[in-house]
């Protein structure tokens, strides 16, 4: 049986993850990103906290610059985090993003490579091997099963859809399943705060579509602190802001309301975004102990989320006011 663990053993990565927060893209990094004169000035404020250099300002650059930055966060953390598995519950989106980029590309008979993030558990190179060759057998167990019946379902239907719903359920599912394994409860309180996110999202759209229960029962999914069949009857009664009004995503469901009958789907999408981060900066305040670590991965989300946001945006030639509109609240 592992060790377990005590806060103390955190005291190290902790310190040293608290000194890093000084590098994190703050509002008012974001804000002279928004105002400088061009793109690639924009660019060179990441340097200052670290990104690599853009030899030109372009979408490959960017993910390029990005894909560098997550890889380089996650063998940081790799080195001091005491429970490793701690920084895989982070790891696991990007195994399923590449699952669905491959099997996609597959389907199509196209090169799904350029698509692929070299940041989950699993090297890209070693899960695109194993969906060309179609033995999954070196997978994780979760991540196997997921692979093989998504695999099957759009060999059979050729429906890029519903692989994608079976896929999202097995992705919320294992990291869950990987949060609990932790111990930690803040860990699986993150994560269960994702899933009502996704779920809200999930709804509103379905909804703005005016499609009924039957889609709502396939994009729904277990795990959060609401069930699927609570949110499937609030949202086709009209009272999704009812259902939501006691916790951090009361915000989202008001203007999800709005967005489900045509109205903003950004403001919408940046509100539950928010609701999540601020599950994350509950962690500010402890000193040491896993919840910095978790706070840290979380906070690196978001920045990466807002650069990809600016950046795009700069390049795209859209003004600053729009911009604003987009970007989720910061971290720090």
């Amino acid at each position: 049986m592992a060790k377990k663990l005590k806060d103390t053993d955190y005291l190290f990565i902790s310190t040293y993850l608290h000194s890093r927060e000084r590098d994190l893209l703050t509002a008012a990094r974001m804000e002279r990103m928004i105002e400088a004169p061009t793109a690639a000035e924009a660019a060179k404020v990441l340097q200052e906290i670290g990104y690599g250099e853009m030899s030109s300002v372009n979408d490959r650059e960017l993910s390029a610059v990005l894909a560098q930055e997550q890889e380089k966060l996650f063998q940081d953390l790799y080195r001091f985090v005491p429970d490793k598995a701690v920084v895989d519950v982070f790891k696991v989106k990007y195994d399923y993003h590449n699952l669905k980029a491959l099997l996609k590309a597959r389907a199509m008979k196209l090169d799904g490579g350029r698509l692929l993030l070299d940041a989950g558990r699993v090297p890209a190179s070693d899960l695109r091997r194993a969906v060309t060759e179609g033995d999954y057998g070196s997978l994780p167990p979760m991540l196997r099963q997921a692979a093989e019946e998504a695999g099957e379902v759009l060999g059979s239907t050729g429906d890029p859809q519903l692989s994608d719903f079976l896929l999202d359920r097995a992705y919320y599912a294992e990291m869950l399943s990987a949060a609990r394994e932790t111990g930690s409860e803040f860990l699986v309180r993150y994560v269960q705060a994702t899933i009502d996110a996704a779920n809200l999202r999930s709804a509103v759209r379905t909804l703005r579509m005016k499609k009924g229960g039957d889609l709502l029962r396939k994009v729904l999914v277990e795990g959060g602190t609401i069930r699927p069949d609570t949110i499937q009857t609030a949202a086709l009664s009209g009272n999704l802001e009812d259902l939501y009004k006691t916790g951090e995503l009361r915000a989202a469901a008001e203007l999800g309301t709005a967005a489900a009958q045509g109205g903003s789907l950004t403001a919408f999408e940046k509100a539950c975004d928010d609701a999540v981060t601020s599950v994350a900066a509950k962690a500010k305040s402890v000193p040491f102990g896993v919840e910095a670590v978790i706070s840290y991965l979380a906070a690196k989300e978001i920045e990466f989320t807002a650069v990809r946001i600016i950046m795009s945006s700069r390049m795209a030639g859209i003004g600053g006011d729009t911009i604003r509109q987009r970007l989720r609240e910061a971290y720090v």
